[in-house]
Parts: C-alpha cells; sequence; structure tokens
C-alpha cells in the first residue's frame, strides 16, 4: 500500500493522516482489518442478502465461536448497550417497542453504582431509561447496591473497565441482580484480550454483555452483543432490520449496520481466535517495537522501557529533566505534524503501542522524536 497514495487521499478530503501509536480509539478509525477480513468482505459484495436473516445467521456463528447462549452484531459497542438496554425494557413486545423513548409506566431504571460512573452511561439514557446511582463517588456498597433495587428496575449496568476498589465486583453484582431478577448488562467493550480474558467475559454470567469488534480486527464501527437468548431475540427484534423486514417499530432503526461490517466482524472473530494470530501479532508489534528503540538509542537523557528484550510491543520514553519538552509536550507536539503522530504523553513519559502503528512507520515516528528533541 503506498502511503503517498494515502497520504493524498485525505488531503483531498481535508484531513490530516495519522500514524496511530494510541491503540485502537474509534476517534482515529478503530482498526486496521486484515487482508483475510478485508477479502471477505469484499466477497459478501458480490450479492445482496436479507439482512435479518444475516444478523439471525450470524449471531448463531459468533456464539458458537465464543460459548455464549446468543449474539447479535451491532453497530459498535455503544449500539450494543442502547439495544440491550431498550430490549430489557420492553422485550419483543411492539406496542411497548413503539413506544421508547417514552418509557412513563414501564421499568426503566437502570442501576450503576456511583464510582463507576463514566461517559458512556450516556448511551443507555437515550433509551429513555433513568440511571439510579448506588452509593457514592468514592464506595457502593452490598446494602447500597440492594437501597438501589426497586420495582422500577429494569436492569444493572456494569462498565467492566476498571478493577473493582471501592465498589463491588461484577460477581457480587451478578448474585445480588440475580436474586432480584434484574437483567445485569456488563460493558465489555475491550476486554478481547487475551483470549481467556475474552471468552471470560463472553461467558461470565451477565445476561447481556458489549463489545466493540474494531478491539479484534473488524471495521471500527462494529461491535457484538452477546448473553440470554430472550434479550439478545428482543435486542435484534430492535434492530434496523426488523423494523424493515418484520413488524416491530424497534428503537435501533438508526443504528444500521452493512452486510459487508457483520461478514467482517464473523471473519476477524474467526481469525482472531486462533492462538496463531496472536503470536503473530505480537511478533509484528515487538519488530516494529524494536526497530523504533534501535532508532531512539542514544538520545542523551532519555531512558527506553522496555530497554532490552525481543518482546517491544510497546516502547515508553522516559525524559530526563534536560530534555525540552515534558511527556505531554511530546506528545502535543507529535500531534501536530503531517503525518500527525498519536502517542499517549503523561508526567515525563511518552508511551508508543505498536500493535496499530503501521510497519515502515516507526522510521518516521522516530525521525520526529529526535528532530524535536535534538532541536
Amino acid at each position: 500500500m503506498d502511503p503517498t497514495q494515502a497520504r493524498d487521499l485525505y488531503a483531498d478530503l481535508g484531513a490530516v493522516p495519522v500514524i496511530n501509536a494510541k491503540g485502537n480509539l474509534t476517534m482515529l478509525g478503530g482498526s486496521a482489518p486484515s487482508p483475510t477480513v478485508a477479502a471477505a468482505m469484499e466477497l459478501s459484495s458480490r450479492y445482496y442478502v436479507d439482512m435479518d436473516q444475516l444478523l439471525a445467521g450470524s449471531g448463531r456463528v459468533v456464539s458458537g465461536l465464543l460459548g455464549c447462549e446468543a449474539a447479535l452484531v451491532t453497530p459498535g459497542c455503544a449500539a450494543a448497550l442502547v439495544l440491550g438496554t431498550a430490549a430489557c425494557i420492553t422485550g419483543d413486545d411492539p406496542e411497548l417497542m413503539s413506544r421508547l423513548p417514552d418509557t412513563s409506566g414501564l421499568k426503566a431504571e437502570v442501576i450503576i453504582q456511583a464510582p463507576q460512573r463514566y461517559k458512556y452511561d450516556r448511551v443507555v439514557r437515550m433509551t429513555g431509561a433513568r440511571l439510579v446511582e448506588s452509593g457514592t463517588p468514592e464506595s457502593s456498597t452490598r446494602d447500597d447496591f440492594q437501597a438501589a433495587l426497586g420495582g422500577g428496575t429494569a436492569a444493572v449496568l456494569y462498565p467492566c473497565v476498571a478493577e473493582p476498589e471501592g465498589f463491588l465486583s461484577l460477581e457480587e453484582v451478578l448474585e445480588i441482580a440475580g436474586e432480584a431478577g434484574v437483567p445485569v448488562i456488563a460493558d465489555a467493550a475491550w476486554r478481547v484480550q487475551p483470549l481467556d480474558v475474552f471468552r471470560h467475559f463472553a461467558t461470565c454470567g451477565a445476561d447481556l454483555v458489549g463489545f466493540g469488534a474494531k478491539y479484534f480486527g473488524a471495521p471500527n464501527s462494529s461491535g457484538l452483543l452477546c448473553g440470554r437468548r430472550d434479550l439478545v431475540e428482543a435486542a435484534r427484534a430492535h434492530a434496523f432490520a426488523a423494523f424493515e423486514r418484520r413488524d416491530f417499530a424497534g428503537y435501533g432503526r438508526p443504528l444500521k449496520i452493512d452486510r459487508q461490517e457483520v461478514v467482517g466482524v464473523v471473519a476477524a472473530l474467526r481469525e482472531w481466535l486462533r492462538e496463531e494470530t496472536q503470536a503473530a501479532r505480537d511478533e509484528a508489534a515487538s519488530r516494529r517495537g524494536r526497530a523504533l528503540r534501535d532508532r531512539l538509542a542514544g538520545l542523551p537523557g532519555v531512558g527506553l522501557v522496555p530497554a532490552d528484550g525481543d518482546s517491544v510491543t510497546s516502547l515508553g520514553l522516559i525524559l530526563g529533566a534536560e530534555a525540552p519538552v515534558d511527556g505531554a509536550g511530546l506528545a502535543d507536539l507529535l500531534e501536530q505534524g503531517n503525518p500527525s503522530i498519536w502517542a499517549h504523553g503523561a508526567g515525563a513519559s511518552v508511551g508508543f503501542s505498536m500493535y496499530t502503528v503501521q510497519d515502515g512507520d516507526e522510521a518516521e515516528i522516530a525521525r520526529r522524536v529526535r528532530e524535536i528533541l535534538e532541536g
């Protein structure tokens, strides 16, 4: 792939190309599907397809691969949370489905532990659900959580983004919510590696689990909803294809995904779940990391982490006091270039995730870092 042509393409559209050393971020386009995934997506363009049928069939394949009861391909993890919440509120009752986001008279409260509040709980509220906090921003106990549950509770939202500290674990929430007969929706967007962690979350006992498919090499605008068959089927009834093909006035009509993306998700998942894929991915990232480390070796007052060894899937720079900028400053200057280079900068350090750096771009990263630090 010619980088000059790619840069010209973005320039024509008024956008600056980015060398991504931050990881799979929605803001940066999410992922770079492999040749195998791209070929499957291109092949799917040969024929049109009944999308409702494709969503049902692909869901069966995904559930078989992950060992969960049922699954639905969605346009991203956020959409999975929206469709899952809608399913918990209305089931597949056409009359109730057509009422959203008007939830008056319905069980439409979603419990979230106060220390777990995050900006993505916004998408749950888009259904008309009302968030009810358990505890305080500093702490949520078992008593707090049980007190928050009530007659209007439709579901519990559990973001799997941090280890429990001052709030209940997923296992504790599943136990309490299960005794109350309340479904739990787990946001496990990026929990797809290592593979045993991926499979754990897919089968963790939560009634619904959302994943971002970009994290396992599928298109940026794709995701998965996994879990209980009845709730996944209710979510599919809310989806855009059921709105068009069946007599369901679902809430998810704007959340459309195309056939190429659905095929891409299945192809990416099959590829991702192979151990040899993970080994090859780690080695490719480490190869780029070693090349970057070699090019940055010898910079005065700059430490490299790891300083040696073959596994360099990420590389950290530790800037000494004599450096002209701190970590955030270096990251900011890298971002201002063309191509722009996005990296993690904080304190005296800058980190480069090599998984999302394309082969050869480590040379441009090194050149720009040296240019900034050496003046």
